[in-house]
């Protein structure tokens, strides 16, 4: 196998939450383009559904189930899809997340459940029905955050425990799953990205962030997506139970 072989992801089927828009689109485009069919995953169908028009036109095979990833039952049942579509899983990507910015003082224990079932709690229901059908060689990434490794002058308390969390969660996967399944776990940790998060930032917080970002920038989406298909594909067949940083430097300063 050459070297750009193991990029590709001809024959493979990946399931991807959150892919209604912004990244989790971007990531649905990317694999599609590698080669994969794909499973789409996200609450908002209506947005869902012009993911599965763009891959589509990519001329991959793709299916579209309205889920919600804090309810184990909806992601057994995107996981199902997958298997009764395509009659395997090879690729979990857990990217379906929130976030806010509640003050510690006031955010009420509602608000901070919120973020942890769905940001974690999600991921782990979502691993779980993933991991019960792959088969050796399958790869599971959980997408994480530089908030689960620094500060970023919000207060974003639920945000940063949920994404250190799943850092956690990703080693123990890892551990448990490679060896006995051999099914990869790791973790993208993205710096900022253009997406409907950064969309809802304070006008000017970007801008006095990137002191902080060696690169001098914010990142293009399709930076991410490379990493991305780096993780699922055989160009990573001896990575597993690591975080990969894509953050234009920030975590080094």
């Amino acid at each position: 196998m050459g070297i750009l072989d193991r990029f590709r992801l001809d024959d493979r089927v990946a399931v991807i939450t959150g892919a209604s828009s912004g990244l989790g689109a971007v990531f649905a485009t990317a694999l599609a383009e590698a080669g994969a069919d794909v499973v789409l995953g996200a609450r908002r169908t209506e947005k869902l559904e012009e993911t599965r028009k763009a891959v589509e036109a990519l001329g991959r095979r793709v299916v579209a189930v309205g889920t919600d990833v804090a309810k184990p039952e909806d992601c057994r049942a995107l996981v199902d899809a997958g298997m009764s579509e395509f009659g395997r899983v090879d690729i979990l990507v857990n990217n379906a997340g929130i976030g806010t910015a509640y003050p510690a003082t006031k955010e009420t224990p509602e608000q901070f459940r919120e973020v942890i079932d769905v940001n974690l709690n999600g991921c782990y229901w979502m691993a779980q029905a993933a991991g019960a059908v792959m088969q050796p060689g399958s790869s599971i990434v959980n997408v994480s955050s530089i908030l689960a490794l620094t500060t970023a002058g919000l207060p974003q308390a639920a945000y940063s425990a949920s994404k250190a969390g799943l850092i956690g969660l990703t080693r123990d996967l890892a551990q448990q799953w490679t060896p006995r399944k051999g099914i990869r776990v790791n973790a993208l940790a993205p710096g900022f990205f253009t997406s409907e998060m950064t969309d809802g930032y304070a006008e000017g917080y970007l801008e006095k962030m990137m002191p902080r970002v060696l690169s001098g920038r914010i990142g293009d989406p399709q930076e991410l997506a490379a990493a991305l298909v780096f993780l699922v594909s055989d160009a990573s067949s001896y990575v597993t139970g690591t975080t990969i940083t894509v953050d234009g430097g920030v975590t080094q300063t």
